[in-house]
């Protein structure tokens, strides 16, 4: 009965395991170098928002804080600010964030479409005109983690700028650009969660990067196999 002829056997299964996980590694380099190249604000968007203004309020618009609590039961903390061109309290419901009527504490409807330019022009650093604005109650997957509904607001330019705008208090939730949809395609195959691209542990990476280290090991000890002085010891056994 013949032995196993080891280092046969090693380098091909050497061969095959980098067949199977060559074209991640190559994922895995591309990816990371264009995480590491563009810039983690230019990512995020930061270049697309303009410095906040904030200027004084008119508090003579405003009614007694008590006529807001006792019109709306159940506010947990509530604030006077500006919201495209016009004050409101601004309060914390159950319900979440809600705009109140700064004389009667009445509760706002959602912010139309014409509120809602005014209020992303403000937000909106760049110069391009303002493209298109969907009120969305099921929300794309760029921005599925906040929750809807939301406004989006798209401007002109070769990124298609986005701002999200929360409709009832015309707050800014995110922004996104094509960049950032670069990047989050980029840590999907990085992380190889093709789903909710947010598990850095899920088991198909776990199986992937423990194939590398094999790939290497193996590897490694086909190099210390070939090494000349190994070989030549070797041969002096024999004769």
């Amino acid at each position: 009965m013949t032995g196993i002829r080891w280092p046969l056997t090693v380098r091909r299964f050497h061969k095959w395991l980098g067949l199977f996980v060559g074209l991640q590694v190559l994922l895995w380099t591309m990816t990371g170098f264009y995480m590491v190249v563009v810039h983690i604000d230019i990512i995020h968007g930061d270049h697309l928002v303009a410095e906040a203004k904030a200027g004084p309020l008119d508090l003579r618009q405003f009614g007694p804080p008590q006529a807001v609590l006792e019109r709306n039961p159940g506010i947990t903390a509530m604030s006077a600010v500006e919201v495209a061109g016009r004050t409101a309290w601004r309060v914390q419901l159950p319900q979440g964030v809600r705009l109140a009527d700064p004389a009667s504490g009445e509760l706002w409807k959602p912010l139309d479409d014409s509120a809602i330019r005014d209020a992303a022009k403000a937000y909106y650093a760049g110069s391009g005109p303002i493209v298109r604005t969907t009120l969305l109650n099921s929300l794309p997957q760029e921005v599925q983690a906040y929750g809807g509904p939301l406004w989006q607001v798209e401007f002109q330019g070769w990124a298609r700028p986005t701002l999200y705008l929360s409709p009832y208090t015309g707050e800014l939730v995110t922004k996104r650009h094509l960049l950032w949809r670069v990047f989050d395609f980029a840590w999907m195959l990085h992380i190889m969660d093709y789903d909710e691209r947010t598990d850095v542990n899920n088991p198909l990476l776990r199986v992937a990067t423990w194939s590398a280290v094999l790939m290497l090991t193996t590897g490694a000890w086909l190099l210390w196999w070939s090494l000349p002085l190994k070989r030549k010891k070797k041969k002096r056994k024999t004769a």
